[in-house]
């Protein structure tokens, strides 16, 4: 795997169109792992962390989009959809259920090799940043750790896409209804519960939060930096 430049997962019903992108992957150093139907992509994602995903939207069954939604509020890989040429509504749709990108058919193989790339770099950028360190306050996502002066706190994967969400993006506010997308909740009560539980992992002083601060009739925004 290591000499690999990342695993990819190609889903389409095509088994030419599977085919073609699968050697052409292959050949630039990828590795590829393929799937016919999103039934058979979930049960490969459950096993594999892959480092991407190339997914057809139109597929008998599970759509693209209903596999992207899901994979979204799960696992969140990256995921660059292959749509019909022309379907701007369907690229649009996409892109707002979680795609990183896309790209309608027929395309340019060398285009898609470019984009797969984009989204790694990018990816690996955001995962120097899984592990982070303030005052005396260790946060490590791999690990599901939250360190405070050499207290250990264990944190579950809801607490987990809420944190990687506000660490990639410090200072950048939260509402109540952008969380609750995230995690799949909506209701207000149950997200002031996760966040007052988060405080007290990382707060000195939980009733004083010095980190994870609210702001009135906005949401809430961490400051790491």
């Amino acid at each position: 795997m290591s000499n690999f430049i990342a695993h990819i997962l190609v889903v389409d019903d095509d088994d030419g169109i599977r085919s073609l992108v699968q050697q052409y992957l292959t050949k630039h150093n990828f590795l590829v792992t393929t799937a016919s139907n999103a039934e058979e992509a979930l049960e490969k994602t459950s096993l594999i962390k892959f480092d991407l995903i190339v997914l057809d939207i139109m597929m008998p069954g599970k759509s693209g989009l209903e596999l992207t939604k899901e994979n979204k509020k799960k696992i969140n890989t990256p995921i660059i959809l292959l749509t019909a040429k022309g379907e701007a509504n369907e690229r649009v749709e996409g892109l707002e259920s979680g795609a990183d990108d896309y790209l309608a058919k027929p395309f340019e193989p060398r285009e898609l090799i470019l984009r797969i790339e984009n989204i790694i770099h990018k990816t690996k950028k955001n995962d120097q940043k899984r592990i982070i360190k303030f005052d005396n306050i260790k946060i490590d996502l791999n690990k599901l750790l939250i360190i405070q002066n050499d207290k250990e706190f264990k944190i579950n994967n809801t607490e987990k896409i809420i944190l990687e969400k506000m660490i990639n993006e410090p200072g950048v506010t939260f509402s109540r209804e952008d969380i609750g997308r995230l995690i799949d909740i909506d209701k207000e009560r149950s997200i002031d519960v996760i966040i007052t539980r988060l405080r007290k992992k990382i707060e000195i002083d939980p009733k004083k939060p010095k980190y994870l601060q609210t702001l009135r009739g906005a949401g809430y925004v961490l400051w790491i930096e």
